[in-house]
């Protein structure tokens, strides 16, 4: 069975493999499931956006929350995205992720649409009512809302909502002070020393696709607040952690993947392969990371 809080510990935000027709590759998917389970990693988030969600048809997203859930062994969560244009989509994915089995679900507020504070409380409402866990996603970004932690304690009055993604190291105090009972977790790589080290319960992370076990390292390192041997190991890793924060991040997780021996596979369109340049800076950070874990 998945964590009593399968919302906690290190959760990958996968990518959607897909084959050089650029149709859903699920056996890879199952297989990528597996080995970050096998890897150490506590879950996996499928449908978020470094999967591409919104490259997918309807079908084929429902086929990979189900396809995650059912590779997915004892142990290991899966805690879908369920990003929607409208409240009515993202409870009608909510829905489809506890049909699958899934143990709870990550959802941003209303997608493309710069929702006021009252259609955000009840947006999540919605969400909420379905029955799963709920953790709170904000991007401004991908959303137009942005989540201040003082809407998020509003939010966090729902019954169902049990922790949020945090992105600055500012706003987990807040958030922790104006909302103690919510778990707060890493919601991105190039913050995870700060975040995890002041607090955070868990991280929702990128980088463990392409490396779980030095990733894995450095989150225990923070989560036992031993600086001495986390800050060295974060400082050559910062470079490719912090990926995660550019608009190539799902280029840039796949081409990482595939450069350590796994299959990231093309993306769907409008993503396009990296420009010969970015992709070689990519490769140093790598370079850089893989050093790190051989200890040198």
């Amino acid at each position: 069975m998945a964590a009593t809080r399968p919302w906690q510990g290190v959760i990958v935000a996968v990518p959607t493999p897909f084959r050089a027709d650029l149709a859903v590759d699920y056996d890879r998917l199952q297989e990528h499931v597996r080995w970050l389970t096998d890897e150490g990693c506590q879950g996996v988030t499928p449908c978020g956006p470094l999967g591409e969600y919104r490259a997918l048809s309807d079908g084929e997203r429902a086929d990979v929350v189900r396809a995650a859930v059912e590779a997915a062994p004892n142990g290991c969560a899966v805690v879908p995205g369920v990003g929607g244009y409208g409240s009515r989509q993202s409870r009608r994915w909510a829905e489809q992720a506890q049909a699958a089995g899934a143990q709870a679900v990550l959802a941003p507020p209303p997608v493309g649409y710069p929702a006021g504070a009252a259609e955000v409380v009840a947006h999540y409402r919605e969400v909420a009512a379905v029955g799963l866990p709920v953790v709170v996603s904000g991007d401004p970004v991908e959303t137009m809302v942005d989540l201040t932690p003082e809407l998020l304690a509003r939010v966090a009055e729902i019954d169902g909502v049990v922790a949020a993604r945090a992105d600055d190291v500012r706003r987990l105090h807040r958030v922790r002070d104006l909302c103690p009972h919510l778990d707060v977790l890493v919601g991105a790589d190039g913050v995870l020393l700060e975040l995890t080290a002041c607090g955070a319960t868990g991280w929702i992370g990128h980088g463990p696709n392409a490396l779980p076990r030095l990733c894995l390292r450095l989150h225990r390192l923070c989560a036992a607040r031993d600086l001495a041997a986390a800050l060295p190991l974060y400082a050559q890793l910062h470079p490719l952690l912090s990926w995660d924060a550019r608009t190539e991040v799902v280029q840039a997780v796949k081409l990482a993947m595939g450069l350590v021996g796994r299959y990231g596979g093309p993306c769907r369109p409008p993503r396009g392969a990296l420009p010969p340049e970015t992709e070689e800076r990519l490769c140093r950070d790598l370079r850089r990371a893989v050093r790190a874990a051989a200890g040198g």
